[in-house]
């Protein structure tokens, strides 16, 4: 299994597409795709029909997947789209941000 960069929970800085330039939580990662959804990037819009009694129907809007490599880690320490790297930190793999070498605890 391949070690990504990017965590669910992680602010994140889109770098290419549309949304170029916008911040966002990433809720959710999709391993086998390397996909993740970031709250309020990448919005698009569904027609969805009422499934059950009392939900609504109409166009609604929803995230949809970015692919991890549109994507860069915000350092929480320094707050700047960071470069990350991986070391060995008491028999456990830590990320630390190449910018400012502090480590970035989940």
């Amino acid at each position: 299994m391949e070690k990504f960069n990017i965590r669910k929970d992680d602010l994140v800085i889109v770098i290419r597409g549309e949304d170029k330039g916008k911040k966002g939580r990433v809720l959710k990662i999709f391993r086998d795709k390397r996909k993740a959804i970031v709250e309020g990037v990448n919005v698009v819009k569904r027609h969805q029909k009422a499934r059950k009694q009392g939900e609504k129907s109409g166009i609604i809007e929803k995230e949809a997947p970015v692919s991890l490599s549109n994507l860069m880690l915000v350092c929480p320490k320094c707050n700047t789209p960071t470069k990350i790297g991986h070391t060995k930190n008491e028999n456990k793999s830590v990320r630390y941000c190449k910018n400012c070498r502090e480590m970035i605890v989940r």
